[in-house]
């Protein structure tokens, strides 16, 4: 399943592109879902409360009030991984893209083919993509690591926990562990932080984004280490 945003102040236009790319999608047997934008406005707003939940996002450039480059620079402020296509009838913005770090561009009217590219690409780059992913219910939640404070453990319940929001999802901690590498270290049985979101070390505990972690005596050792190292990486 992938999450499609299409952002475009042209109903026809939206409508047309969800069509190809469902044509396109169907014929890698992949399962879409798509959300309509007709702003760039409407999709920050959107965005400030579903964090993570739209993998690849079309944009038109020529929109009425904010247009797609400035809606992309936001976009991007807010999600360095989120992957972003441009849409438009000219050439002249091409090159601006770069700025922003566009995956490609189409030209409307689309071609099958320009699509088959830019999806090739998007597959590709979210294998090498900085995020976790996980599943909550029936929607995929893409976050990027660096956002990500720490995780707690209830059972088999784990809450990965970001300063906008909290997923929660089924799963193990080591498996969440085993995925993540060293970036994050375990100071509990019960808790996976992300090393760098630590600020200090205060006897059992560790204050990770200002929030106070129980670190248990089996892992204390672990837990110095891995700071040290972030603090030289750092």
């Amino acid at each position: 399943m992938i999450r499609i945003g299409i952002c475009d102040d042209n109903s026809d236009a939206r409508l047309g592109l969800e069509s190809a790319l469902e044509r396109a999608l169907d014929r890698r047997r992949v399962q879409g879902q798509f959300f309509s934008f007709s702003s760039g406005e409407g999709l920050l707003r959107w965005l400030e409360h579903h964090v993570g939940e739209l993998d690849l996002i079309f944009l038109d450039i020529e929109m009425e009030g904010l247009d797609g480059m400035e809606t992309a620079r936001r976009l991007r402020a807010s999600d360095a991984g989120l992957q972003l296509v441009f849409v438009t009838g000219y050439t002249d913005y091409v090159f601006d893209g770069y700025s922003v770090g566009a995956l490609g561009y189409l030209m409307k009217p689309p071609q099958p083919e320009k699509l088959d590219d830019v999806l090739d690409r998007a597959a590709a780059q979210r294998i090498l993509d900085d995020a976790f992913v996980c599943r909550s219910g029936e929607t995929f939640y893409r976050i990027p690591r660096q956002s990500i404070v720490y995780f707690q453990s209830d059972r088999r319940q784990v809450s990965c926990v970001t300063p906008e929001r909290t997923y929660v999802f089924y799963g193990k901690l080591d498996d969440v562990a085993k995925e993540l590498g060293e970036d994050f270290v375990r100071i509990h049985q019960r808790y996976l932080v992300r090393a760098g979101a630590v600020s200090r070390l205060d006897g059992s505990q560790v204050y990770a984004e200002d929030k106070p972690l129980p670190v248990s005596r089996a892992y204390r050792q672990a837990v110095l280490a891995a700071l040290a190292r972030a603090s030289l990486e750092g």
